[in-house]
């Protein structure tokens, strides 16, 4: 018997300020899996992630079910506790008056800071993480203080504090410098790779962000999935054209990463 998608999305069509953002829309991911979602801006990659964490819902006659649940017969306070968000955009709402360590143990709560003393159990978890992820030397630092990469891998590391089962790293690089970015993009290749890694879903706007560990994939243009499957088979220059209305060569490294060369 075949198990039940952890993410099943059937005939989803989501409208915001009175525009249709999402058109019948279907998706399905299984557990364990890592798929990247790519579109240009507007199309309609921040909807998806707003209709993951119940913050959109779509028109009647829609289903979606996240973690096996169906939205609308589950507490989704209780459900988004299970699943790990990040986004540089949450940057806006941290605190200079919180230090990286502070800022990772508040994942327990699901704030962004540190309202309550913490217990040795949970400081000795945090500090696991970091050095997990490579960013203990951020213990004592203030936020405020941090570049835009080390705030996002502190931002990563307070979404692993409560063991989600489902990751989603929603434009993770967006503001970062070249720099910045290969480092996150190494430390989320090394997170994917680990056999105990949560089902991860990557939403980007660049191709060179791809990185082989995603070997599924979705392209989005205008609310629509325009490709969807395997990494290596919708990662084309027809489908790149119709994405963004551009002539992009693909160039491939030898880390198995694209690079796109316009014409």
């Amino acid at each position: 018997m075949k198990k039940p998608f952890i993410i099943d999305i059937k005939n989803a069509t989501v409208f915001l300020g009175g525009k249709k953002i999402l058109k019948d829309f279907n998706w399905q991911i299984e557990r364990g899996d890592h798929w990247f979602v790519l579109g240009a801006n507007g199309a309609g990659k921040t909807t998806l992630v707003k209709m993951l964490m119940g913050f959109a819902w779509p028109i009647f006659g829609a289903e979606v079910n996240v973690l096996y649940q169906r939205y609308g017969t589950v507490n989704l306070a209780e459900l988004r506790k299970r699943i790990a968000w990040v986004s540089p955009f949450m940057q806006r709402w941290t605190s200079n008056k919180w230090t990286g360590i502070q800022m990772v143990v508040s994942g327990i709560d699901g704030t962004l800071g540190l309202f309550r003393d913490p217990t040795d159990e949970e400081v000795e978890k945090a500090l696991s993480i970091m050095e997990r992820i490579d960013c203990r030397k951020l213990e004592n630092q203030d936020m405020d203080s941090m570049s835009s990469g080390e705030q996002v891998k502190i931002l990563l590391c307070r979404a692993l504090m409560h063991d989600p089962e489902l990751i989603i790293l929603d434009e993770a690089c967006v503001h970062l410098d070249m720099k910045s970015r290969e480092f996150l993009l190494e430390t989320i290749e090394e997170l994917a790779k680990k056999p105990d890694c949560p089902t991860t879903i990557f939403i980007t706007q660049r191709i060179d962000d791809i990185l082989p560990v995603f070997d599924k994939g979705m392209i989005l243009k205008e609310g629509r999935i325009i490709a969807k499957g395997q990494r290596d088979s919708i990662l084309t220059e027809d489908n790149l054209f119709r994405a963004y209305n551009m002539h992009v060569k693909l160039q491939q490294s030898s880390s198995g990463r694209f690079w796109p060369v316009i014409e």
